[in-house]
């Protein structure tokens, strides 16, 4: 009967910490949310897998190493993770719980003076096993309350919890009640320091990633906002010929006029509107590049048979620069563009631009109709946007290139959507620029 409850007592803990590192992974790492149906196949296969252990007789650093594998396999199939990372996060993680564990027995026998390390198939054992993974349940309810910490907060945190397990084993070197072989001592001890360089190692490794990424967005941003100056220089280009060509159309228009053919007059008048027609409209900023930049958005929807509405309410003189605007309305239009294209149904497809001023914040919001049986819409999780491969159109990086234009002005975009609606929102803080 003991053996049976000390059995349902390793898997208990295993569960648990297979929920713990789930949440550790989705939190640390680009990947999916564990959803519940993830969760709950991952400590389905985590309960198979450790009975099956407990009959292989294999010791104790070998089933270590067999965990930190299934728990990568787990991150990489159900999160989508990260392979490598999530290798070295299993790796170490069970290290970490190993290594907790000998603390945790270690000072229960310095506390009740055992003449050697309590046995985790004794009640001792068991008390420091769920003393553990009792802090483990906490951290799991804490994970689940709140938000995605800070790459900095996170490496405090973990930096703490690493030096804390450093000193207590140092401290437990100099005790005299329990007798712990120097050699296992000196191995726990250069395992604390492993797990501290560890720590190190992996926030300096986040950071080169994010560098590396934002890199990668600002040259995204580069790449369309070049393609979107090159669309208005091309506007710029017709509007300067017809100005230089506007004596004489005055001298054809005045000809026919004095001669009476008004109808001829209307019709020529008609053909030198065209080259700017489909860049005139009533969108005005007060910026040109923008005012430019929405109109060809919004021909582009019209020629997509999509119902484009625009609503503009824009401060003057402001110190917001046309690249980021560009940056955030070409992303976020260009999104709504693809994603209403693929509606199958041409009187549902529509996009929706409001722009509205309130205080000293802008506030841009999109709104388009998406193919809802097509694809997964954009999701926002934890404050960070998600996508998938398979996302309508809503590309991950434009939206990545228009939070980080929204943030340079202490903003941000944030998105929701219904079954066949989405919606995408930044604001903007800005500061009015005198004239000088």
């Amino acid at each position: 009967m003991t053996e049976m409850m000390i059995a349902l007592s390793h898997i208990a803990a295993g569960l648990l910490q297979t929920a713990l590192f789930l949440l550790l992974i989705s939190r640390l790492l680009p990947s999916r949310s564990p959803g519940k149906k993830g969760v709950l196949t991952a400590l389905a296969g985590t309960a198979a897998f450790l009975i099956l252990l407990s009959f292989a007789g294999l010791p104790d650093f070998y089933i270590a190493g067999i965990k930190a594998l299934f728990l990568t396999f787990c991150a990489g199939r159900i999160l989508k993770a990260d392979i490598r990372m999530s290798l070295f996060i299993s790796i170490f993680y069970e290290i970490a719980l190993s290594f907790w564990q000998f603390l945790f027995a270690a000072w229960l026998g310095v506390l009740f003076r055992y003449l050697a390390l309590p046995d985790d198939k004794t009640g001792t054992g068991q008390v420091a096993i769920w003393l553990l993974h009792g802090l483990l349940a906490a951290a799991v309810f804490l994970l689940l309350r709140h938000k995605k910490p800070a790459a900095r907060e996170a490496f405090r945190f973990a930096s703490g919890i690493a030096v804390a397990g450093f000193v207590a084993v140092i401290t437990l070197s100099e005790q005299s009640v329990l007798a712990i072989a120097d050699d296992t001592l000196d191995m726990w001890t250069l395992l604390s320091v492993i797990l501290m360089m560890s720590v190190l190692v992996f926030y300096i490794s986040r950071q080169y990633e994010m560098k590396k990424e934002l890199a990668r967005l600002k040259s995204e941003q580069a790449g369309l906002l070049e393609r979107d100056y090159a669309a208005l220089n091309q506007a710029y280009a017709v509007n300067a010929k017809l100005f230089h060509d506007f004596h004489n159309h005055i001298g054809v228009l005045q000809q026919l006029l004095s001669r009476q053919k008004t109808k001829e007059a209307a019709e020529y008048l008609n053909a030198l509107q065209e080259p700017v027609r489909e860049m005139a409209g009533n969108v005005w900023t007060g910026d040109e590049t923008i005012d430019y930049l929405i109109n060809s958005k919004a021909n582009k929807a019209k020629s997509d048979g999509t119902d484009f509405r625009i609503q503009v309410e824009f401060p003057r003189r402001t110190n917001l620069k046309s690249a980021d605007l560009c940056a955030i309305l070409g992303n976020l239009l260009d999104n709504a563009l693809e994603a209403a294209r693929q509606v199958p149904e041409m009187e549902k497809r529509y996009i929706r631009l409001t722009i509205r001023r309130i205080n000293q914040m802008i506030v841009i919001k999109v709104e388009n109709s998406y193919a809802s049986g097509h694809a997964s819409p954009l999701m926002e999780k934890d404050g960070a946007l998600k996508t998938t491969k398979e996302d309508n159109g809503l590309h991950g990086w434009g939206l990545k290139s228009a939070q980080t234009a929204a943030e340079k002005y202490g903003g941000c975009v944030l998105t929701s959507y219904t079954d066949t609606d989405f919606r995408a929102v930044a604001t903007l803080s800005y500061e009015g620029v005198p004239i000088r």
